[in-house]
């Protein structure tokens, strides 16, 4: 899915005292477009747009809505000839990291940035701005509570006893086409022993898979499908405030946590923009803005209440292992590790 939207929107006033944005921009110095590249929905970050709209409508944001993977390759083929993006705000973690590790981002310095717990920031070029369970998503239409999987032993013994239950009833991620999908599965088979196992049930189940988050938190609250596996948590938070009937479950063996990850390429045209934009989601304010509004908890650790970090950490169910930024990301990156372990998830999956 691609879209634009071209919005007026403003420069942060509130800076913490002292901090320094970048190398060489200075509070004040911003102005022009700012062009933003994101792999989120565009409805869901709009409050954060006319938030900063309020601030000071100094400065035209140009929002430019991308899946994963075309995001990276039309970045790589602009940034050394025609650069446009001034700030990359992307939910694949390990492909935001190889631009970064590859030297495309400028650093960003400032006190707000401090905030954000060590794992969500990466030699100050990178920042993880939300912090998101990933999650298992139910339909109260056809799965009772009680039969409801609480772990992924759970999911895999469901799904060998249901099989004419669970045919065709199942939702993950299509891992070729979808790079969040493709980071969580790789994360999946470092930390459960049950990978192997949930994947071939999965096959057998005939399991549908999906490019986006979306599309498969529609087909759950449409009775379509009865359990979607890996979801993010806050797309599915949303569509419950907007009335959706799903049951969201924390795997109670160990909970993944995402982030969405932004840089400020150093080919940014308008660096001076783009680092007061970031201060602005690195701000308490924006933080807020990013958790009410957005429904994407906050990363920094400045922001308290349910909405925050610290918040989605005590109402977690099981173990919650939030994903790094660094190059560790890069592993299931290298072209050889990619391509076997694509084909032993088609395999796997009989597809």
């Amino acid at each position: 899915m691609t879209g634009r939207l071209l919005l007026t929107a403003a420069l942060a006033l509130l800076l913490l005292a002292g901090c320094r944005w970048g190398e060489r921009d200075a509070p004040g110095s911003a102005r022009g477009v700012v062009t933003v590249y994101s792999t989120t929905d565009t409805a869901i970050f709009a409050p954060v747009i006319a938030d900063f709209h309020k601030v000071n409508p100094a400065v035209d944001l140009r929002y430019v809505e991308l899946d994963a993977a075309p995001l990276f390759d039309r970045f790589l083929r602009e940034a050394d000839s025609h650069p446009v993006a001034d700030l990359v705000f992307s939910s694949a973690m390990d492909l935001q990291v190889k631009l970064v590790n590859d030297g495309y981002a400028q650093p960003h310095h400032s006190a707000a940035a401090q905030t954000l717990p060590p794992a969500a920031r990466w030699r100050n070029e990178i920042f993880g701005l939300t912090f998101e369970p990933v999650v298992m998503v139910a339909s109260p239409e056809l799965l009772a509570e009680k039969d409801t999987p609480r772990t992924r032993f759970d999911l895999v013994k469901s799904l060998r006893e249901r099989p004419e239950f669970w045919r065709g009833r199942i939702g993950t991620y299509d891992i070729e086409r979808s790079s969040v999908g493709y980071l969580l599965a790789a994360q999946d088979a470092r930390q459960s022993s049950e990978f192997g196992a949930l994947v071939e049930s999965l096959g057998h189940a005939d399991a549908r898979t999906y490019a986006n988050t979306s599309a498969l938190i529609d087909d759950i609250a449409a009775g379509r499908v009865a359990l979607g596996y890996n979801v993010l948590g806050s797309y599915a938070q949303r569509s419950v405030e907007r009335g959706a009937r799903l049951r969201i479950v924390y795997p109670e063996d160990y909970t993944l946590a995402v982030v969405r990850a932004a840089f400020i390429p150093r080919t940014a045209p308008n660096a001076a923009g783009a680092h007061a934009f970031l201060e602005y989601l690195l701000s308490v304010r924006g933080q807020r803005i990013l958790a009410t509004r957005s429904n994407l908890a906050a990363a920094s650790t400045a922001v308290a209440g349910p909405f925050g970090r610290l918040g989605v950490q005590g109402a977690a169910v099981g173990p919650l292992r939030p994903i790094p930024i660094g190059p560790g990301l890069l592993t299931y990156l290298d072209r050889q590790k990619r391509e076997r372990f694509l084909t032993n998830w088609h395999t796997a999956l009989r597809r």
